[in-house]
């Protein structure tokens, strides 16, 4: 059985950092979890932390159990919720194509749960019902996005920190990180004007730009050249603050802090000349195409629907798989059977008319069993029920 832990809606960013799993740190935690079940997804991002996974278990116990492998504090268990079956593959598809997230309709979720998936593919984490969901949910969010036309507004959180700065006139930036977050920033700075973009990582040979405005610095440097710059963006995916109150320069500075778990730390924000926006007040800030994209996410959720069905209906076919193995295996039997017989008669008959008897014989099998089935089901009154299944079977006019 499918099922899903995630953390509840609107739950402060202290307590999802606590519930939180690193970049670096996701493939550990997948391979604790799969210990337990059958088959998981972890997807973790800068506003959510769920794990897709897949156990015939369903109680508080295995709540417990996936806390204890991830190495979460039990006492935080209030703070998550826990669903199964299809109420998972509905809440999957809606949160790819952006239903659930913050920023509504952002752009970066579909690549996100890609990624996720990918890893689980990686680790041989997915094998049966969560591996179909993925590869539907997938398909369904770029159908959603091409046809609802979202990617003509695209949004992300990098894309409204990066206007937010530009509104405040700033020209002059920094990024702390070059991860996903980080190179979608980079983007959208070098698509505006500006004067100087300083990009601190640990590894600079990762950064292949060629922009004279653009410096490379090792992630050591960054505190030097904090007081050159007006805007900082901190994207890192450390455990740890990145950037601490002690070390900022007595100037005005725009901080943007869009890790989970943080990267300033929070007495940042008391400081007098520093203005610090946090995930979740970055969240908050609505761009121009906020309420056309909601119209169009509200016009298109038909998609959603329609693949939610099909998952649906895949897990009703599912339940008859065993017998539909039976009926190819009934099948493959008396076509091994007429083949033996084929075989045996070939050099003393007629090809023609012996190709024609094993057919007839074949037909004849299927047609006269039916007859039989349709006699018994009639003496037991339920002849009309079984006629218009053998109508379909055999695409007779009824």
């Amino acid at each position: 059985m499918i099922q899903l832990i995630g953390i509840k809606h609107n739950v402060d960013v202290e307590t999802r950092e606590k519930l939180s799993i690193i970049t670096s740190r996701v493939e550990e935690a997948l391979k604790n979890i799969i210990k337990e079940c059958d088959e998981a997804v972890v997807l973790s991002t800068c506003n959510r932390t769920e794990i897709y996974f897949s156990s015939d278990e369903y109680d508080e116990q295995k709540i417990y159990k996936i806390f204890r492998a991830l190495g979460w504090d039990v006492s935080l268990i209030d703070y998550i919720f826990h669903i199964k079956g299809i109420k998972v593959a509905k809440h999957l598809m809606e949160v790819i194509c952006g239903y659930h997230s913050r920023i509504v309709g952002e752009d970066q979720i579909l690549g996100q749960i890609k990624n996720a998936y990918d890893i689980s593919k990686k680790n041989k984490a997915v094998k049966n019902e969560l591996q179909r969901l993925f590869q539907m949910a997938l398909t369904c969010g770029k159908e959603f996005r091409v046809k609802s036309e979202l990617y003509k507004f695209p949004v992300s959180s990098s894309s409204i920190v990066v206007r937010q700065a530009r509104k405040r006139n700033v020209k002059r930036f920094m990024i702390l990180g070059f991860g996903e977050v980080g190179q979608l920033t980079t983007k959208y700075i070098l698509d505006g004007d500006f004067d100087i973009l300083y990009i601190a990582v640990r590894n600079k040979d990762k950064v292949l730009l060629n922009n004279e405005k653009v410096r490379v610095i090792d992630f050591s440097e960054r505190i030097d050249v904090y007081r050159d710059v007006e805007c900082i963006i901190s994207c890192t995916s450390s455990p740890h603050y990145v950037i601490k109150a002690e070390e900022l320069p007595d100037k005005e500075l725009i901080i943007f802090d869009l890790a989970v778990p943080r990267d300033v730390e929070e007495c940042v924000g008391c400081l007098e000349n520093i203005e610090l926006y946090g995930i979740d007040r970055v969240s908050m800030l609505h761009d121009e195409s906020h309420l056309k994209r909601k119209e169009l996410m509200k016009e298109n959720k038909h998609i959603v629907e329609e693949h939610i069905k099909k998952y649906e209906n895949w897990l009703k076919i599912r339940e008859i798989s065993c017998n539909i193995k039976n009926i190819r295996e009934s099948g493959e039997s008396v076509y091994k059977d007429r083949l033996k017989t084929f075989k045996n008669k070939y050099d003393s008959k007629n090809h023609k008319v012996l190709a024609e008897t094993m057919l007839k014989s074949t037909s004849n099998y299927f047609i006269n069993r039916a007859i039989e089935v349709l006699k018994e089901e009639h003496l037991e009154g339920r002849g009309e029920e079984c006629l218009k299944i053998l109508n379909k079977i055999f695409m007779m006019e009824q």
